[in-house]
């Protein structure tokens, strides 16, 4: 791949760091020979039917089930593939759930379960805790996607709601042995975030939760009240229920920053990855990484090899209008606009799962034009950008990345190309 069409360059450079993280690469590699006796094969999340999938290449028709998200389903031939709702469960989900916890629950201690756990689980593998119900569970998760809170406060508090987060999947199927192949979503890899931790022993606690609430001013009906006010729920890390569960990382969003960068340094490129854990609100580290490239650019002299910028995690929008958005959109609005479309600058922000926020466009792509080319149109970005609205605003222009279901989950992926003016 060359850089003559960055657009193009940019948009590879994405596509590598999502084959990187393909299940049918990474979860084979991390099975051992089938087990004899009864072998239950259960998991959630977006690339959780791939992972099924994968199994089954390598071990054949396994009995089992899994959910995943509307339009991420794959062939198997024994595994049940459910799909749900997500970001905001759904009754499929919650009936999906109840089975795999009869499932667990007819366990012996000499069956072993397989786990296959990535991002989109706290939404689709869920069971309310109390009397809390799916309406209010619903309402809960869609305040807390508005709040701007990050990904691991966001768990936090749904594990604290939840029967099957924080270790209480895993201790459902105690004292059954337990491998849980794990694709991470979340800043830090931690296990016990991503997803919500259904595998993965717990050291938050209830008040937590409550606290967490009270900070984004979070309203919470009486009956989630009464579920943070009782007794904790989540497995504490060492719980016996938890001796016989081994959790293993698959895939994570820095090895797929390298397989990314490997194929930049190769096209000519200068690499940098600024972390592959950032957080926070997406306008703001638009800003940031603006005055970044903008100072690295001032110091490049013509004939000099382009510059990258890689960078990975989760970021998050604090939701102020009522547009279609989601975080690596308005970051990359927000970048264009930051950028005041200087020349030579070029960038891509997609999530590997190809959703950003709750629409089917994992991201877009922006240029020194994109200012340009959206005042042509009677577009105003900066109004756009106030409204929450950069998924209209690069439909409009024709510069989303839609590459349909990924089928698969390592969060944020952003890179800004910079060559000399």
């Amino acid at each position: 791949m060359t850089l003559n069409n960055q657009d193009q360059f940019l948009r590879h450079l994405f596509e590598t760091a999502v084959a990187a993280a393909d299940p049918m690469l990474c979860v084979p590699a991390a099975l051992p020979e089938k087990p004899e006796g009864r072998t239950l094969i259960i998991g959630a999340g977006k690339a959780s039917a791939r992972m099924a999938e994968a199994v089954e290449s390598a071990w054949g028709p396994c009995e089992g089930l899994v959910i995943t998200r509307d339009g991420y389903a794959r062939p198997c031939e024994g595994i049940e593939i459910v799909e749900a709702s997500h970001p905001v469960p759904d009754g499929r989900g919650l009936e999906a759930t109840a089975r795999m916890l009869e499932l667990l629950g007819s366990l012996k201690d000499t069956d072993q379960v397989v786990a296959l756990i990535s991002g989109g689980a706290s939404a689709l593998l869920e069971k309310p805790a109390g009397d809390i119900t799916l309406a209010e569970l619903q309402q809960l998760n869609a305040d807390l996607l508005a709040s701007g809170a990050p990904i691991t406060e966001m768990n936090t508090v749904r594990k604290h709601v939840s029967r099957v987060k924080g270790g209480q999947l895993a201790a459902a199927a105690y004292p059954a042995k337990m491998t849980a192949l794990i694709i991470s979503d979340v800043a830090g890899d931690d296990p016990a975030f991503i997803a919500s931790g259904p595998t993965v022993g717990d050291r938050t606690t209830p008040a937590d939760a409550r606290a967490i609430l009270k900070r984004y001013g979070i309203s919470i009906p009486a009956s989630v009240e009464a579920v943070l006010n009782g007794p904790q729920r989540v497995l504490p890390v060492g719980a016996e229920e938890l001796s016989t569960v081994r959790n293993v990382l698959v895939a994570a969003p820095s090895r797929s920053l390298e397989a990314a960068a490997k194929e930049a340094r190769n096209a000519g490129c200068e690499v940098e990855i600024l972390g592959d854990a950032i957080e926070g609100e997406a306008r703001d580290l638009a800003v940031e990484q603006a005055r970044l490239a903008l100072d690295i650019q001032a110091k490049l002299k013509r004939g000099d090899a382009p510059r990258l910028l890689l960078s990975g995690g989760e970021c998050t929008v604090t939701r102020r209008g009522d547009g279609i958005g989601g975080p690596n959109a308005e970051y990359a609005l927000a970048l264009a606009v930051a950028l005041k479309g200087q020349a030579g600058l070029h960038a891509i922000a997609c999530d590997t799962d190809g959703v950003d926020g709750a629409a089917d466009v994992a991201g877009a792509v922006i240029g020194p034009e994109t200012l340009e080319n959206a005042r042509a149109l009677g577009i105003d970005p900066s109004a756009m950008l106030q409204a929450n609205d950069s998924h209209s605003f690069f439909e409009r222009l024709g510069d989303q990345v839609v590459p349909g279901p990924t089928l698969t989950n390592v969060n944020d992926f952003r890179a800004i190309l910079i060559e000399a003016p």
